[in-house]
């Protein structure tokens, strides 16, 4: 059966594997993103990619109007939009903890809520918040990041416990290290310090990622809600 599947920060890296992947499926898939050009890459392949800036509520209603119109009411939304301004916490100024904290956590609020406006009404849904290991374990230099991704699992088992009863899942994936552009560009060294600390001893690559992501949104996943999953090859186990 095809859904309509918004994907956040769709782009490139987890977003637009997961976005390739629900394509892959049959799903009618949409993905924002905020840079200058759409991903050519999956537009090619049939996804519609929005513009939208999801520190902007009306930006996002923008985009979900947009989506409405193109391909129908959405029905699976991924959360995945998100930012990094790293620093020691002692020099951190506010603007880089709270830019964060309204990209990364902020913004899921915003397109759940959006989102949730046509799934209460349908009485199913299936939402998933891309959180990461270091809100679980905490990370030195990242005191805004770790917060923002912790306060994702709040959000989601709040929202669980709130709209299960209309048939509505909501989980989180939390990664470890994830082989990217992004991670790329960190160098062998530091490339080297991040596998180590991995049981695994690898990176995840961004399909391993959609392929939680999509299970999470099939109906064998119709009996979990308020659910962490870690996908960090053991990294931040019994957290």
């Amino acid at each position: 059966m095809s859904r309509v599947v918004l994907v956040t920060g769709g782009s490139r890296g987890i977003g637009a594997a997961c976005a390739a992947r629900f394509a892959s499926l049959g799903d009618k898939v949409a993905v924002t993103y905020n840079s200058t050009t759409p991903p050519s890459a999956l537009t090619d392949a049939g996804v519609l990619a929005i513009k939208c800036d999801v520190t902007s509520s009306e930006s996002v209603e923008a985009a979900f109007t947009e989506i409405e119109s193109k391909l129908g009411k959405v029905e699976v939304l991924v959360s995945n939009a998100g930012v990094t301004k790293d620093g020691l916490f002692v020099r951190m100024s506010e603007g880089d903890f709270t830019s964060v904290i309204d990209a990364n956590l902020t913004a899921a609020y915003r397109v759940c809520k959006r989102a949730s406006q046509h799934m209460l009404r349908a009485r199913a849904g299936r939402i998933v918040l891309m959180s990461s290991v270091v809100g679980l374990l905490g990370s030195a230099g990242q005191a805004n990041y770790a917060a923002s991704k912790a306060g994702l699992v709040g959000l989601a088992r709040s929202l669980a416990r709130e709209l299960g009863s209309r048939g509505i899942t909501i989980n989180v994936v939390a990664p470890g290290p994830v082989a990217t552009d992004m991670t790329a560009a960190l160098g062998e060294e530091r490339l080297a310090e991040l596998t180590a600390a991995v049981p695994l001893g690898r990176m995840a690559t961004t399909e391993e990622i959609a392929g939680v992501v999509t299970f999470l949104a099939s109906p064998d996943a119709a009996y979990i809600t308020g659910a962490v999953i870690p996908v960090d090859g053991g990294l931040g186990m019994g957290h």
